[in-house]
């Protein structure tokens, strides 16, 4: 049967990856500007797909910018296709609000142009995430595109139905062999006449649904081809009765195949399948330095800055949207499944670096400059002369130990909640700065009497909060003539406790902890574990003859302090490992590795933290990772992806059969090393434990009995890429002779996480809202007039209106929330929640604790979808399913 060959032309146009963002953008320029005299032509050049990403048209036209009327012509007119995202954004390691939001920043780019591509087109992003399905289906996208992710031993055919992990169900259309296909179309009669029957379109093509294949052509950083058009001319005289070329689109091509109804597979879940392409699996840890910074932006940004804005909002502030737009698009830039990769060149790290850094410093400026506008505006019945105003960002009540750095004119105070009783606080470190906090004052208005100690320390203090109001604040004061102070002081004990948990330390620096509830003791957590990385930029990969490290080895020396409210172990470690991989094959150990493991334990608190700190100076080409051991044989891990849980087998054990088998036909190896959003969890009925990674979100099951989570502290290499890897056989994924020192992280490393260990099943222990109240902090802003010099821009006084405690909304449920914030194109705000739960369907209210008007459930178009029903200020949400997401629209 003839088949019809939809030509597509486009061009994949990677931002940036060996190359900088700079020199991708001159050529952009250059090639962007000869495709738009192309579409003009009268010489049968059709169409052009600008690869889904509008970013590529704010990059063009900062320097071009005489050429937007062209484009929107052209845009209108169907010539040129755009959208509907902003960056081709990873889908894994990314946030499931940062993939709507650069979605919709896409969308919105793309309609000052014209019709946007209606596709979730992603050519080149490293596997596909579970959420995605339900996604599209909130933008009101039925289809997606894409290579990597699904193999023939996964589906027979190149187009199928693709389930989501809440049951939202699209249609696929895998490019099985790469969107760059059809972009070595050759000159010379001979060969042209062969083409179509060589690979991969022998073999690709058999396994269409339809009579109609796909054929882009295009490739990396690419111009146009100029002489397409005769060349589909000739290959049509050529292939005459067996294909019919034409110039298409993906849209096109997508509705002939529709139009012919086949019956199509359904697969399941996350497509991270690596036999006929490439998946990057452990690109999780690459640059962990930068991996961090995205966790750290990416958490702030949704469960910090944005609620406390949209609580600014309700109490009459501006929220700055342009702002708010101008910080998410840095993040989208890094977001670009090669930038948050980072398999890509150092000179372009120091640009993801720059952008990371531009993102926070914009954010948390933002967030303190919002918190004190609020915070100096408080009616403070008994006015003092410091105040700490506290910010929950979160949509329950909270009631805790808050760690926070602020400035003390002495050591001994008393911190008072709103109705004058005193809250216990600890100083765990101070340093004296009244030179540089006092020599710099600015005084706006010299006849106001104001307090100047005499003494300022900078402090960094733990002290027990009053109840915080749900998504709200409220104000405490300092009496300096009071006295709650507790002493944080060096305890001769190798043990520490509060009213879940006992902590000790062992001999080996390993700890055993005991969880009160059920009486269940945890042996031997929190191993430090250190093993050569023979990797690169794309991939962790052993080394085939490797030395394994871990702490235990080593004699630690252990500091125990503690007060009535914080309690913390310190154990350090140094260890000696080799230098690099030619030392570590001979089993040679010369250098030392000097670390530190904190475990701080606060009052009443369920969640444990840890800070890891390593002096990576003197080490090549390793990885680290900290190992917890939960004694609960396993098959599956359950980690938390972007809106919702996902169960994970710890082996793969159909694939790894295959690669066994078969390795000369696999791209990479299957294996079990995965990444979450903010949890992964190993549970029975009775019990169980949630690692809660702050830094780099990687983890893998490992043991006899697939007991423990080892979760990857960082790794370190020495090229971006390197051929025939134990886990990635064959040629390098990047270029070889492309050396990146930077990414051996030569230099002193934090890192942080905490643990949850829980009593009762996994549902009921609410493991979902235990990591998003962790990574949800408590807000401190403290105000003092004595502050005003260089540490806070001076302002002038404003009426002090606003009350001591505020709560914008209560959730009052299990549903999790994901964002609170402004709507895009209407004056109220969005609420998003989504079921954490594994396999249970949830009902939940949401309680206003402001005049609500309107609620309305919408998508993530911010479109109304219907109506809801407000009782008493109250919204009933009912009946959402496992993994299913709910937006909210409240005016």
């Amino acid at each position: 049967m003839k088949k019809t060959v939809h030509v597509v032309p486009h061009s994949h146009w990677d931002r940036e990856w060996y190359f900088t963002t700079s020199r991708s953008k001159i050529y952009l320029m250059h090639d962007l500007k000869k495709v738009l005299e192309q579409l003009e032509g009268e010489n049968g050049y059709d169409t052009f797909v600008l690869d889904g990403q509008a970013s590529l048209l704010d990059d063009y036209l900062k320097w071009r910018p005489q050429d937007k009327n062209r484009i929107e012509a052209l845009v209108k007119s169907g010539n040129l296709i755009i959208g509907p995202w902003y960056t081709q954004t990873d889908q894994l390691v990314i946030s499931g609000e940062s993939i709507v939001r650069n979605m919709q920043y896409g969308m919105q780019v793309s309609e000052e142009f014209g019709p946007y591509m209606n596709v979730g087109y992603v050519p080149d992003s490293f596997g596909q995430a579970a959420s995605m399905p339900q996604i599209y289906q909130e933008f009101e996208i039925e289809d997606t595109m894409f290579w990597r992710g699904v193999s023939d031993d996964d589906v027979e055919q190149t187009e199928f139905k693709w389930r989501g992990e809440d049951g939202s169900v699209v249609t696929a259309f895998q490019i099985p062999s790469g969107y760059y296909i059809g972009g070595a179309i050759p000159e010379e009669k001979e060969a042209l006449a062969k083409f179509l029957h060589e690979e991969p379109f022998k073999t690709t093509w058999k396994r269409s649904s339809t009579n109609q294949v796909y054929f882009p052509n295009g490739f990396d950083q690419a111009p146009a081809r100029e002489n397409l058009p005769q060349l589909v001319k000739e290959m049509n005289e050529l292939y005459k009765g067996e294909y019919e070329l034409h110039f298409s689109t993906i849209e096109r091509y997508i509705q002939a195949v529709k139009n012919q109804h086949p019956e199509l597979e359904e697969i399941a879940g996350e497509l991270i399948n690596g036999k006929l392409m490439r998946i990057h699996k452990t690109i999780f840890s690459s640059r962990p330095d930068l991996k961090a910074l995205n966790t750290q932006v990416q958490n702030y940004l949704v469960n910090v800055l944005e609620p406390i804005l949209t609580i600014s909002m309700k109490l009459g502030f501006d929220y700055p949207v342009e702002t708010i737009k101008e910080v998410w698009k840095l993040m989208f830039e890094n977001a670009a499944h090669d930038s948050i990769g980072s398999c890509v060149s150092d000179t372009t790290n120091e640009d993801v670096y720059m952008r990371y850094k531009q993102a926070r410093d914009i954010a948390m400026n933002l967030s303190e400059l919002t918190m004190r506008e609020i915070a100096t505006q408080i009616h403070q019945p008994e006015e003092r002369e410091i105040s700490l105003t506290i910010f929950n960002p979160y949509a329950k009540k909270r009631n805790e130990v808050i760690e926070a750095e602020v400035y003390l004119p002495q050591e001994t105070f008393s911190i008072l909640d709103a109705n004058g009783a005193p809250l216990e606080y600890t100083i765990l470190a101070m340093e004296d700065q009244t030179a540089y906090v006092l020599n710099q004052g600015n005084i706006l208005n010299p006849t106001k009497e104001s307090y100047l100690p005499k003494k300022v320390y900078k402090a960094k203090i733990a002290f027990q909060s009053s109840v915080i109001p749900s998504m709200g604040y409220t104000q405490l004061t300092i009496d300096l003539a009071g006295d709650s102070y507790t002493k944080f002081a060096t305890k001769e004990t190798n043990q520490i406790e509060n009213e879940f948990y006992q902590i000790t330390v062992n001999e080996d620096g390993s700890f055993d902890i005991l969880e009160k509830a059920t009486d269940t003791v945890y042996k031997k957590q929190g191993i430090i574990e250190e093993n050569g990385d023979n990797g690169d930029s794309f991939n962790y990969s052993p080394p085939e003859k490797d030395l394994v490290i871990q702490s235990t080895e080593f004699s630690p020396i252990i500091n125990v302090k503690e007060s009535d409210i914080f309690k913390s172990i310190a154990v350090h470690f140094t260890m000696m490992v080799p230098a690099d991989l030619i030392e570590r094959e001979k089993g040679i150990r010369s250098k030392e590795l000097p670390l530190s493991l904190r475990v701080a334990l606060k009052k009443n608190s369920e969640i444990i933290d840890f800070t890891f700190q390593v002096d990576n100076r003197l080490v090549d080409s390793h990885r680290v990772c900290v190992l917890f051991d939960t004694g609960i044989q396993s098959k599956f891990s359950t980690a938390d992806q972007q809106f919702g849980t996902i169960k994970r087998p710890v082996v793969f054990e159909k694939e790894m059969a295959l690669w066994n088998a078969h390795k000369e036909k696999w791209n990479e190896m299957p294996i079990a090393i995965e990444t979450c959003q903010s949890f992964v969890s190993l549970f029975n009925e009775e019990h169980g434990l949630a690692v809660i990674p702050k830094g780099v979100r990687e983890y893998e099951i490992i043991g006899e009995d697939f007991d423990t989570i080892r979760l990857t502290l960082f790794r370190t290499y020495g090229f971006m890429g390197k051929e025939d890897l134990l886990y990635r056989p064959g040629r390098a994924s990047g270029e070889t002779v492309i050396e990146t020192p930077d990414a051996q992280c030569h230099k002193v490393m934090t890192f942080e996480f905490s643990a949850y260990y829980f009593s009762d099943s996994f549902n009921q222990a609410a493991v979902a809202n235990k990591a998003k109240k962790a990574t949800s902090p408590l807000q401190v802003y403290q105000y003092a007039e004595f502050l005003n010099s260089r540490l806070i821009f001076t302002l002038g006084d404003e009426p002090k209106e606003l009350p001591t405690h505020y709560s914008l909304f209560e959730i009052k449920g299990d549903l999790t929330l994901s964002i609170v914030k402004k709507a895009e194109n209407r004056p109220g705000y969005i609420i998003r929640l989504y079921n954490g739960h594994v396999n249970e369907t949830l009902n939940t209210e949401v309680v206003f604790n402001h005049p609500v008007q309107l609620v309305e459930q919408v998508n993530l178009k911010e479109k109304r979808k219907r109506e809801l029903s407000i009782s008493d200020q109250k919204v009933l949400l009912e009946d959402i399913s496992h993994a299913k997401f709910i937006t909210l629209y409240v005016e």
